[in-house]
Parts: C-alpha cells; structure tokens; sequence
C-alpha cells in the first residue's frame, strides 16, 4: 500500500520504518530538511533501539522522504498524520501543525483522482478530527467527507525505549472511524499485526488515548504515595507493590473500571480513609488517594443535579444496598442519594428485593436508622405499580424483573448508575447515563 506520512519525530519515523519494513511503500514528510536527507542516506532522525536498522535496511526502497507533501501524497491511499501536538501554557494542546497538515491534504484533494485516507495518529482532544481536522480539510478540497476521502483517528501506543517492539506487539489496534470504506484500508494497512483490531467512533479513539495515559500517570503516582506511607510505617512498597499486581482477578483488571455511580459499601470508604489517617499520622502528603473522596462526592452531587434538572418530583430508585443479591446498606451509595433526594422534598419510592428493614440488625441497622429512619414507609414491593406513578426511574441495581418492568412502565426519566441495562431501554427518550 501506497502511505505518506506527515511528520518524522518519534512517532513519524517509528510508524514509517516499520510500515516500509513490511513491504508497504512509506514516504516520510517533514519542513526539518535534515530530518529528510537523514532518513534518505538511511539516519534515522530518533535514537530508538532497532529503528535505524529497519531505515538503513529499507531507505531508498520502500522506504524516502521529502519536504513536498505533493510529492509524498501522489499515489497515497493513506496519508498517516503524526505531527507533534505540543502542550500551550495554559496546559491546552498546539494543534497548528495538525492544521497545517490538514490544509496541505485538502489541497491536494482539490484535483486527486485516487482515494485518500487520512489517519490522525498523533494524540489530541476528542472532537478535534470532527472539529479541527474534517473542516480544514473538506475547505481546502472543495470536497465533503465521502467524496474522495475520509478520515480516521488511530492512536498509538508507542513506549520510547520499546517504541519497534511496541508496534508490532501492541495492547491493541484501535481504528477510530465511521466509515467502512476507512476501516477496511487500515484493517488491511495493519494486517500484519497479531493483535484484536478495534473499530470504534473517532471521538472513542480521541478519548482512549488520553484515558490510557492519564491512568498510566494515576499508576505511578498511586504507586509512589503507596511508597511513601509504606517507608514510614518499616514496609518495603516494593514487595507490596509486586505482589499486589499479581492478582489479575480484582486489582489489574476490568474490575471497578467501568464508568457509573459513586462507590461505597463497608470496606472501600472505609478503609480509603484508614489508609489517609496513617498517613497523616507519619505527616506523609497523598494528595492522590485523598482526591478520590472528592471526586467520588462529584459523582454523587452530578447524579442529584441531573435528577433535579429535570423538573419532577416522583422519583423510584430501584435498588438500596451497596451490591445486589446483599442487604448491606452501611456506607452504600444509594442510601446516601436517597437521603439526598428526600432533604431536597423529592417524593421518593425505594424498591429493593433484598432489602427488609425487619431483617436489618447490628450496624446495619444502626446505619440506616441514622441516613433514612422513616425506610419502612419508602420501601414499595410492586416495581410495576412504583414506575407508573414515578416521573423518574433511578436504576442503581438491575434483575429480570426489574428489566422487565422498565421495558413495559419506564417513566419519561430514566437514570441508569449502572451502564448494563440493554439496548432497548437506553434506546428510551428519556434515558440519561449519568457517566456517559
């Protein structure tokens, strides 16, 4: 396959080298002349292990370079766009390379014959293809997305250090597009990778680049606060740390990284905090993990908001407890947003299967006594009955009856905490997904 690709930093000359060194026809674009008369004498213009052999083995082959995009672009049926994306100083992102880069492509879509695939391969904000990228582009050809090209957003997952190896042995291929004629040339492009390959919307792809480096960032620091305690209580993290990453069950898995409601139970508040005392205690800074209290407050004060947004007052939460198929109520959630929508005059219905303030003991019953002392009078057995008198549903635990009475008696306003109730209820006019 024919492909330009704009830009020769890291990014640009890694994908390039490995690209020609699978038979596609790669030519490197830069203004840098000597980024351009190094890869055509076979330099790479980066040090990166492994990637000066694949330039010198097919520099002059598969493999050139030049200033002209005109030049590289004749012929091209993917134009791969790695330009950098440099921070401003107020933290946003540079994106006048990508802009340039945009222009320069719409230009030569004004008089090409060939179809062109533009793939942004360099991170930016989700939106930007649609935004930035597609306007820029379809005003300089002249042309509409469709007509003659489109355009895909393919983020890398490129280490420097590993950055050949991480190519070909990515975590996965992402193919950001709506378009099949798109997907088909990069599924095709990327072929040789032994990799899942992942066709997702473009603002998806935008998005996940930015959520697998934030939680990269979130890793080393949760790591170094976990450190920093450890040191102060005679505990060596390093042990602690390797062996909390063995268990692939809970701790490095999909396990509490889907977007939903605030947590809670008996054990994560709880123990957050204990972990916060100790490190008070030893006068130890962990502004991390003392920032996931905050932001969990966020997600409950959004999902009050949003319920009152909308106007009305007949609210059935379905579900109490912190978990289903459990009567726990301590520190749960649920209890904590219907003490919430109760102080704020809501006429509030609780239905919870489980859930029987006659079977409530201990500090279970302590809890609730204290959050929602009038729950007898809350609690309803008829899901049905409940829905049809409600404004709003607020679906905080989901089984087949609970499905089953949504699908027959949803009330306009329906609020999903829990992101698994089905197509045909997200499909409703009045769903609202309270973290997407």
């Amino acid at each position: 396959m024919n492909v330009a690709i704009f830009g020769l930093g890291y990014v640009g000359t890694v994908t390039a080298a490995c690209l020609a060194s699978q038979g596609h026809d790669v030519v490197g674009i830069d203004t840098d002349l000597a980024k351009v008369i190094g890869v055509t004498a076979g330099t790479s213009p980066v040090v990166e292990p492994s990637v000066e052999e694949l330039v010198q083995q097919t520099a002059g082959g598969s493999l050139t370079a030049t200033t002209d995009p005109s030049v590289a672009l004749a012929g091209a049926a993917v134009a791969l766009v790695c330009v950098g994306t440099p921070p401003t100083g107020d933290g946003d992102v540079d994106l006048d390379s990508l802009r340039r880069a945009s222009q320069e492509i719409g230009t030569h879509l004004r008089h090409a014959t060939e179809h062109l695939v533009v793939v942004i391969r360099c991170t930016v904000p989700p939106g930007t293809v649609e935004e930035v990228v597609t306007p820029l582009i379809e005003a300089a050809s002249g042309r509409r997305v469709g007509d003659g090209f489109g355009v895909a957003m393919c983020p890398e997952f490129l280490r420097e250090g590993t950055g050949v190896a991480d190519f070909f042995d990515p975590p996965f291929t992402v193919i950001g597009t709506e378009e099949e004629r798109c997907a088909k040339v990069l599924l095709e492009l990327f072929s040789f990778i032994d990799r899942p390959a992942h066709v997702i919307p473009v603002r998806a792809a935008e998005l996940l680049k930015y959520a697998c480096n934030a939680f990269h960032a979130t890793k080393v620091s949760f790591a170094n606060e976990i450190g920093r305690i450890g040191r102060t209580v005679g505990v060596d993290a390093r042990l602690v740390m390797e062996l909390f990453c063995t268990d692939d069950h809970l701790n490095i898995s999909p396990s509490y990284l889907r977007p939903g409601f605030a947590f809670g139970g008996s054990c994560l508040p709880k123990d957050l905090d204990g972990l916060l005392h100790v490190a008070r205690r030893h006068c130890v800074d962990a502004p991390m993990l003392a920032g996931v209290r905050s932001t969990n407050e966020v997600s409950m004060r959004t999902a009050v908001q949003e319920i009152l947004a909308t106007g009305r007052n007949r609210v059935t939460l379905l579900g109490l407890s912190f978990k289903p198929d459990t009567d726990d109520l301590r520190s749960s959630p649920f209890v904590e947003l219907a003490e919430r929508l109760v102080g704020k005059g809501m006429d509030l219905a609780i239905y919870d299967p489980i859930v029987r303030p006659e079977r409530l003991v201990g500090g279970n019953l302590r809890y609730v006594q204290q959050r929602l002392p009038h729950l007898h009078r809350l609690l309803v057995d008829d899901v049905g009955r409940s829905l049809v008198r409600s404004d709003i549903a607020v679906v905080g635990m989901v089984d087949a009856e609970i499905k089953r009475a949504l699908s027959v008696h949803a009330p306009p306003h329906v609020f999903d905490l829990v992101g698994n109730l089905g197509d045909e209820i997200e499909a409703l006019a009045g769903y609202h997904g309270v973290s997407w």
